[in-house]
Parts: C-alpha cells; sequence; structure tokens
C-alpha cells in the first residue's frame, strides 16, 4: 500500500506551508504529489489532467519556491485562455504567496486599461498571469520584458487551441529566453498541443491523472440560465421560493459577499457573508449563529467556506458559476448532511454554457433547466404566508380591543367594513406586496442566442477592443445618444445595461443601439424620442446596485442633423415607431 504524501514531505518552504494550511488544504492532490517533486527538480512536465484536479496549485507552489524576491522582473509567466482563469490563477498564487515578502503577482487581460496595466508593470511583478492576446500585445509593444524568465506555464493549453489562441501561444513561447523551465497542462492532447511540447519543451515528464470519477451527491440540482432580470434580483425570487431550513450562496470574490448579503439583508433576510478578509473568531462566531438558528444564511467565497459542515443546511445556490467542476460538487455537498434532503441551483450566464457542460460531464448526468419563479408562485406563497399570520391574530386573546377601533375607523371614514378590511390588507402587506407586476418578457430568437453565444466568447478570449461589435437590431430610424455614469472601472459589463434598459423600459434588447464602455461611464443609444419621465426614472435606474444616472447626450443635434436632411419623419415623443412601413419600435 502506497503511503500517503503530506505536503510537509514534498519538501516545501514554511512559507507556503503555512499558507496552505490557512486555505484549508490538508494532503497534496494526486497531480500536486507528482508534479510538485518533479518541477522542483527542474524538470519540464507535461501534465494531462482535467479541471479542477488541483494543477494550480501543482505547477505555482514549486515556482514560487525558485523565485528571486529581490529581482523586481517576471520570473514566472503563466498563459491561461481566458480571463477569468487568470484572474483566478493570479488569486491563488497571490494566496499561496501571502507570506513570501516582496513578491508581486499581476493579472494582464482583455478590457482592461492599458495604463493600469503599464503602471503595474513597472512595479516589477515576478508573476505574469496573462491571456494571450494581451500578453502578445505587451510583448510588442516592448512593455513587458521576458529576459529573467526562469519558469513558463501554458494552462488549459487545448481550450487556447479551441479558441483560436494557439498561433498567438507560439508566438510568445517563440521570444523567451530559451534557459526556461516550462510546464504544459491539459485535459486532452491533440496533435497541435504535441507539436508545442516537442517544439519548445526539453525531455518533458508525462504525468497522466485519470478523473476521480466524481458523482455528485443524490441532491435535486437545476440551473437557471441569467436572462430577463439581474442576479441579485432573481436570488430573492428563488429563495422566497423555495423551502429551506439554512442555506448557503456561493459566490466567486469576497466585495460579492458583501453586496449579496447587502441585497439579501434590504429583503429581510437574516443572512451575514463569510470570507478571506474575516478573523478565525468571528468565522466561528458566523458559523454558531447558523448552527443555533439565529442565522439562516450564508453568503461565501469557496476559500471561506472549506470545511464548513453545518446539518441545517438545505439549500446551495451558485450565484457565481465555478471555474472548475469539482469545486461545483464540493459547493453543493454542503447541503443534504444526515439524511436530509439537499437542494442545490446554479446560476448560469450564456457565456458560461461550456463551464455548465464541464459540471455535467464531472457529475455524469445533465442538470435540468428551471425557470425564474413566476410571480404567480410568489404571490401565491406570500398569501399563503399572510394568511397564516391573520389566522393566528384570529386566536389572539384582545381582538375585541381592536374591534372597537374597527368600529371608530367605520363611523369615521363612512365606508362599509369590506372597504376597511381591504385597505388594512393593503396596508398589512408592508415592503412585500401580495400583488406583484407582471414578470418579465424574454423570449429570445435562436439569432439573439447565437449572438449572446459569440460575444461570450469573444471576452472569455480577453480581447482587448474597448467595445464589442455593434449588435445586430431592427431599422428604428433615428438615434439619441445617452451617458450612463459607470463604466470599466465600476465593472460594468454591455451585457449589465442591455439587461437595466431592456428590463426597466418593457423592450426587446434589439431595440437598444451601439453601447461603449470607457473607464468612467457609458454611451449607449436608443430610439428616438424617450419620454421625459422614462428619462427620469432611468436616473435611479441601479446597475450593479450602482445608479446608471442616465442622461442625453446629442439630442438636439440629432433633430438639427436630421431637419437638414429633410427628413419627413415623425418626430414626437409619443413613441419610437417611424411611419415607413417596417416594424415598430415599442413605446417607452
Amino acid at each position: 500500500m502506497t503511503k500517503e504524501v503530506s505536503f510537509i514531505d514534498l519538501g516545501l518552504s514554511e512559507d507556503i506551508l503555512n499558507a496552505l494550511n490557512d486555505l484549508g488544504f490538508s494532503k497534496p492532490s494526486p497531480i500536486q504529489s507528482e508534479c510538485i517533486p518533479l518541477l522542483l527538480e527542474g524538470n519540464d512536465v507535461l501534465g494531462m489532467a482535467q479541471t479542477g484536479s488541483g494543477k494550480t496549485a501543482a505547477f505555482s507552489i514549486p515556482f514560487l519556491m525558485n523565485i528571486d524576491a529581490s529581482l523586481k522582473a517576471p520570473q514566472l509567466l503563466v498563459l491561461a485562455p481566458t480571463r477569468e482563469l487568470a484572474m483566478q490563477v493570479a488569486d491563488a498564487c497571490s494566496e499561496y504567496s501571502k507570506y513570501m515578502k516582496g513578491i508581486k503577482v499581476l493579472a494582464l487581460y482583455g478590457g482592461q486599461r492599458y495604463d493600469v496595466q503599464l503602471r503595474a508593470l513597472k512595479q516589477g511583478p515576478q508573476i505574469v498571469v496573462g491571456t494571450p492576446g494581451r500578453l502578445l500585445d505587451h510583448l510588442n509593444r516592448k512593455t513587458l520584458d521576458l529576459s529573467n524568465l526562469k519558469g513558463l506555464v501554458l494552462d488549459e493549453a487545448d481550450e487556447m487551441l479551441r479558441m483560436g489562441f494557439i498561433d498567438d501561444v507560439e508566438s510568445i513561447m517563440a521570444t523567451i529566453p530559451e534557459n526556461h523551465q516550462t510546464a504544459l497542462f491539459s485535459a486532452t492532447m491533440p496533435a497541435p498541443i504535441r507539436r508545442i511540447t516537442k517544439r519548445f519543451m526539453h525531455n518533458p515528464k508525462e504525468v497522466q491523472i485519470k478523473g476521480t470519477n466524481q458523482t455528485a451527491p443524490d441532491i435535486d440540482q437545476s440551473y437557471w440560465l441569467v436572462r430577463g432580470m439581474r442576479k441579485n434580483e432573481a436570488i430573492v425570487r428563488f429563495l422566497e421560493a423555495e423551502d429551506f431550513d439554512a442555506a448557503i450562496i456561493f459566490v466567486r470574490t469576497k466585495s460579492a459577499t458583501l453586496d449579496v448579503a447587502e441585497v439579501l439583508e434590504k429583503h429581510g433576510y437574516s443572512c451575514a457573508a463569510l470570507n478571506g478578509d474575516m478573523t478565525q473568531q468571528l468565522r466561528e462566531q458566523t458559523l454558531d449563529r447558523l448552527r443555533n438558528g439565529r442565522l439562516d444564511i450564508l453568503i461565501a467565497t469557496d476559500v471561506a467556506a472549506r470545511g464548513l459542515d453545518v446539518e441545517r443546511i438545505s439549500l446551495v445556490i451558485n450565484y457565481d458559476i465555478t471555474l472548475d467542476s469539482e469545486s461545483y460538487v464540493h459547493r453543493i455537498g454542503r447541503t443534504g448532511r444526515a439524511g436530509r434532503a439537499g437542494r442545490a441551483i446554479l446560476f448560469v450566464d450564456s457565456r458560461e454554457r461550456r463551464l455548465l457542460k464541464n459540471i455535467e460531464h464531472t457529475i455524469k448526468k445533465p442538470i435540468p433547466e428551471v425557470g425564474l419563479p413566476s410571480k404567480e408562485l410568489l404571490e401565491k406563497r406570500r398569501l399563503a404566508k399572510f394568511t397564516e399570520q391573520v389566522q393566528k391574530q384570529l386566536e389572539s386573546s384582545d381582538l375585541d380591543q381592536y374591534q372597537n377601533l374597527l368600529a371608530k375607523i367605520q363611523a369615521d371614514s363612512g365606508a362599509g367594513l369590506e372597504t376597511i378590511a381591504t385597505a388594512l390588507l393593503k396596508l398589512a402587506q408592508g415592503e412585500r406586496p401580495l400583488i406583484l407586476p407582471p414578470d418579465p418578457v424574454f423570449k429570445p430568437s435562436r439569432d439573439t442566442r447565437d449572438r449572446d453565444n459569440r460575444s461570450g466568447e469573444r471576452r472569455l478570449r480577453g480581447d482587448n477592443r474597448e467595445t464589442p461589435k455593434r449588435r445586430e437590431r431592427r431599422d428604428v430610424g433615428d438615434m439619441d445618444m445617452y451617458r450612463i455614469e459607470l463604466g470599466k472601472e465600476n465593472g460594468v459589463e454591455v451585457r449589465h445595461i442591455v439587461g437595466a434598459i431592456a428590463n426597466e423600459a418593457d423592450i426587446s434588447s434589439r431595440y437598444i443601439g451601439n453601447i461603449k464602455l470607457y473607464d468612467t461611464y457609458s454611451t449607449v443609444e436608443l430610439p428616438k424620442g424617450m419620454p421625459k419621465d422614462m428619462l427620469k426614472h432611468f436616473e435611479k435606474v441601479r446597475v450593479l446596485n450602482q445608479p446608471m444616472k442616465m442622461s442625453l447626450v446629442n439630442g438636439t443635434m440629432s433633430e438639427s442633423k436630421r431637419n437638414r436632411k429633410g427628413s419627413k419623419s415623425d418626430t414626437s415623443d409619443k413613441g419610437f415607431a417611424k411611419k415607413r412601413g417596417r416594424p415598430s419600435a415599442p413605446k417607452f
């Protein structure tokens, strides 16, 4: 029987062992046990393993052991296919090196401002993680100097091939000094990847880790494709529609734990954030509150929830999808403990369908799609709870006193008892109305879904263009340009703006024109003639929990240009329709 290996057995430094202990890592995974010694010995390594096997630690830890903190220059370069993965790897490297003085980690990807990246590069990071397109840009601009490079990692090489990055990868590798160590990781090994290994790697040691054949526990699972409503609004609906004792909501970042907690607190939920910035004492106090019933919902990151075991948890909501499928299995395993029923819901953006497929492959079964809880369902549940509260009051012993008050109200108002009861019912509903507005209508065409997928793939490639291509839209005549006081620095993406406008104005996204994202603001084209009351409403509409503050930019200029051209079209603000025999845009 093979002896179980510990991280101490691998000869890691005390600083890294302390960091691993903080993260709750008790023993290395199979790929870590095999790759770390090989890389520490100076070998090139070719690793074949599925996403989620722990390969980030397998390559970053040994390379960190060889970093010279006194040398302020890139010594490790990691290539990742997507912006999300690059950020994840950079965060992991920062966590593993938290006790190593003078180590700086930098993520470079498309969509982020160049001046921000240039300032960070001047500070001399020893570890650079990036997408191929943006890394190649910096190399061509000579703003990234790799002359001191000691290690190179290609993470998810087959995914870079699939996304069309293989030429960029080869161009980057051709510029790197020969005297360096290379690690390449891929779930599959197609011919172009083999060609890279033969051309750029020196007698690589192959490590192949078979899948763990891990399946999901017996938990009722479903996913919701994010559309028609923003996630922080949808989460409230799902919580209200589910019967649960306690719940845990998984998000990707520390800031998101606070943002979601704020949203739920406003809706009356007993919840708390759980993230890596909390002290161990505060973390334990929070978990104790969850165990004894003084807290019902935790919003947590994966790291903060490591080792969490609370029998009360019967619902897990994946607010942000995991980037590796086995983490999903660990997440939903927090529910269904001690023979109790478990329920797991996964939020999936259209650009994250590939990650959903990876999860389904890991758990060896499809996850069914579920719709957004309808207004009818929410009204039914709210009325049932309200009726239960009324029934309790009917059984109370002091009703006689309030009957006297009711008689006085009737005498003063002159209204009938039924009318008064209706008014009191409306008053008693509080901040959760018993009658809800109609559900948002979202019926994308096949072309729209395909277009969303293509734009999602562009974002996953780390495309560094300032704006995506103009979306296909119906010809609705002249457009006005509006300014929104939110931009890239606020984390806003085109899809957030489209969703907010389409939902609040009840119009199809195809009537929304070009959207440009700048650092501190954005611009959007909308059909001419937005009523003033709608514009006033949009000043207060929130995107990512931040007010849009929309304002008209060039309405007067557009009007004059059109008049000079002699246009005879209707320019009133009664609607957006142009009387030219084509489909009319909906009125705001």
